[in-house]
């Protein structure tokens, strides 16, 4: 049977939000309506697209299965729109970039404003979460991680190294006891992450140095900064983040330097849609930018 490309949409929105008051939302749709779409659509293929439950809306087996084809579906008409769209050159339409917070909001802000500069009718949206972006329920079209996924549909693309220092207040470092060498850390509050809403193993920077608790804690980097900033005590920075917090200063950059790198992850069939294919490489190419930029001015 022909499948018509609006009941596909409706059904992709139920399938990645797991609800018909959340998938409404999306759709701007009321969820009686969502419902009885996919009531209609489970009818003409006589089977069952959704187990339902108090937590919500389940794939089946024959959604599952639904999904793959609903989802090239969706591509290809992103792709085609993107064609007839893209004949100025200019990008439209929307894309959701998900980073981890402490990229959107020191580093995407910068790079999404230079490129919708050059691309007016684009919109993008950047969706900052202490935690992995989930593609497959397209919480973004793309996104920043700090730690490659091994599994799925997706692609995977080093963007640039950054690196991280210990810093504290100038106010706090003039009257708080020396601070020469690591073992000095003992004398000092330590401002780092909530140990169990540690996402990325490689956010855990003090676990690697010995040490089991911080005095200060929170699952954002700008809420660190902001203890660091107040002399709330020593805490690991970005490099690229202290041009924006010029009260703080580097402490013991010879005994302890931290390396790490960010990555942009996308979903495997969007490389064929222009928008998404143009936007990633702006993307790239400004955020390795930014950050080699902002890590020079300290």
């Amino acid at each position: 049977m022909d499948l018509d490309w609006d009941d596909l949409r409706i059904f992709l929105a139920v399938a990645r939000a797991e609800s018909l008051s959340r998938a409404g939302k999306l759709l701007k749709k009321d969820a009686a309506t969502v419902g009885r779409r996919i009531s209609r659509l489970e009818a003409s293929l006589e089977a069952p697209l959704f187990t339902k439950s108090p937590q919500g809306y389940a794939l089946s087996e024959a959604g599952s299965r639904l999904l793959a084809h609903a989802t090239r579906a969706e591509q290809a008409v992103m792709s085609g729109a993107d064609e007839l769209a893209g004949q100025s050159g200019q990008l439209s339409g929307q894309v959701r970039i998900g980073a981890t917070d402490g990229c959107a909001s020191y580093i995407l802000p910068q790079v999404c404003a230079a490129i919708q500069k050059h691309h007016p009718e684009l919109e993008l949206q950047i969706v900052a979460l202490p935690r992995v972006i989930n593609l497959s329920k397209r919480e973004a079209d793309m996104a920043i991680t700090v730690s490659p996924p091994q599994t799925g549909r997706i692609t995977v693309q080093k963007v640039t190294d950054y690196h991280l220092h210990l810093a504290a207040a100038e106010a706090y470092l003039a009257e708080a006891p020396p601070l020469t060498t690591l073992d000095d850390l003992r004398a000092h509050p330590l401002v780092g992450y909530i140990q169990d809403m540690i996402f990325y193993p490689e956010l855990d920077f003090l676990t690697e140095m010995g040490i089991e608790k911080v005095d200060l804690a929170s699952n954002l980097v700008a809420v660190q900064l902001g203890m660091v900033r107040e002399g709330g005590g020593v805490g690991i920075t970005h490099d690229f983040i202290l041009p924006f917090a010029p009260n703080l200063k580097r402490v013991l950059t010879d005994e302890l330097s931290i390396t790490r790198s960010f990555y942009l992850i996308r979903h495997e069939g969007d490389a064929r849609v222009e928008r998404f294919a143009r936007v990633a490489e702006e993307l790239a190419r400004g955020i390795r930018d930014e950050v080699a930029r902002l890590e020079t001015l300290i």
